[in-house]
């Protein structure tokens, strides 16, 4: 029997390891990120920078920056090649305080070709809600290479997008107070009504007492005065490394580009018979030119000549899946085919259409 060459991943994979942090499933209201960005310039480019004819947002912004530091370039004609507009973008983390640092990423908006090099100016990072929260400048640190000669060029990677370690510095902290709440809400990552009840019930275990009640598949209600601890961050410190044995779907993702096959753990499928086999369309162009004798009048000729042909494979025949009650008898159940990753995709589509795979099928 041939062996099933597909890349077999166990969702979930808990269910075989055991059970996983709390911290693991679920996010805790108000501890989440807020997302940043800005629109600045890299200087100091190789001769790899915007062509300002076709970008002159790159020359506005420029002049704008250079009247800010005292220079008058109102009138002046200038079109360097070492400039390049971008928008840097970040992630302002949960109970950043000023002062701190993070990451930015930067990526080109014009025609530039590389940003290897160059250096951000200071950027103000913007929120949702228009206000400035860091301000980002540091030299880029890009993932590609560009190599180019008069008549050819060679790229590897993405030279026109970079990042910044520790790029931006926070200058106005989230106004959120965590230890205000009387109330905190536990969000599952993956909405299960199994997997809440079990967090309900373990939180309940650890204080001894009813201080969580699950309000639907997807929150978990937790009430900081019933834990009688000294604050929400207390709380929250206790009830995170919580051993949670968590529910999933039963699920079949496939990948149609790669042939990957991912098979969740608790996949099920009922008793069946395939068949499979192929067709194989062959297709020659084959033209015949025919010209006049010496002498004669008269054009050449292009007749047109084609062989086409269809075979088909023998195929399997038809194979029987018995019923399977596990994952490793699912996966014995289709090596037994022996087709290839691709057909095997299609195997499972057409089981799933019968009726017969009892999971949830996703096509990426």
């Amino acid at each position: 029997m041939r062996l099933l060459a597909f890349l077999l991943i166990m969702l979930p994979s808990v269910a075989v390891s055991g059970a996983v942090r709390l911290k693991d499933l679920v996010n805790f209201d108000g501890v989440r990120g807020n997302d940043l960005v800005g629109y600045g310039l890299v200087v100091g480019l190789n001769g790899t920078g915007d062509g300002l004819r076709n970008s002159p947002f790159t020359e506005e912004i420029m002049s704008n920056i250079l009247e800010r530091l005292g220079v008058n370039v109102t009138g002046e004609d200038f079109r360097p090649k070492n400039v390049a507009a971008v928008l840097v973008t970040a992630t302002l983390p949960p109970f950043a305080r000023v002062g701190g640092q993070i990451d930015v990423t930067v990526s080109a908006i014009g025609d530039s070709k590389s940003l290897l090099g160059g250096t951000l100016v200071m950027t103000p990072l913007n929120a949702a809600d228009g206000q400035i929260y860091a301000v980002a400048q540091g030299t880029v640190l890009a993932g590609g290479a560009v190599a180019e000669g008069d008549a050819a060029s060679v790229v590897q990677g993405v030279p026109t997008s970079g990042v910044i370690p520790a790029g931006a510095r926070v200058e106005q902290e989230i106004d959120f107070e965590l230890s205000g709440l009387s109330q905190l809400r536990l969000a599952l990552r993956e909405p299960d009504f199994t997997t809440a009840g079990r967090i309900e019930a373990a939180i309940n275990r650890e204080f001894n007492r009813a201080v969580a009640v699950m309000r639907d598949s997807g929150t978990v209600e937790l009430s900081i005065p019933e834990t009688r601890a000294p604050s929400t961050a207390h709380a929250i410190g206790r009830i995170e490394n919580i051993l949670i044995e968590p529910e999933t779907k039963a699920r079949v993702v496939v990948d149609q580009r790669s042939g990957t096959i991912v098979m969740g753990q608790e996949v099920r499928i009922s008793r069946v018979a395939v068949s499979q086999g192929n067709l194989t369309l062959r297709v020659e162009e084959s033209p015949i030119a025919v010209q006049p004798n010496p002498f004669a009048r008269g054009e050449t000729v292009v007749v047109p000549r084609t062989i086409a042909g269809i075979e088909e494979d023998a195929g399997t025949g038809l194979a029987e899946i018995p019923e399977a009650t596990t994952l490793s008898q699912v996966v014995a159940g289709l090596n037994a085919l022996g087709v290839s990753p691709r057909d095997m995709i299609d195997i499972l589509k057409t089981i799933k259409a019968a009726g017969a795979l009892h999971a949830e099928f996703v096509v990426r």
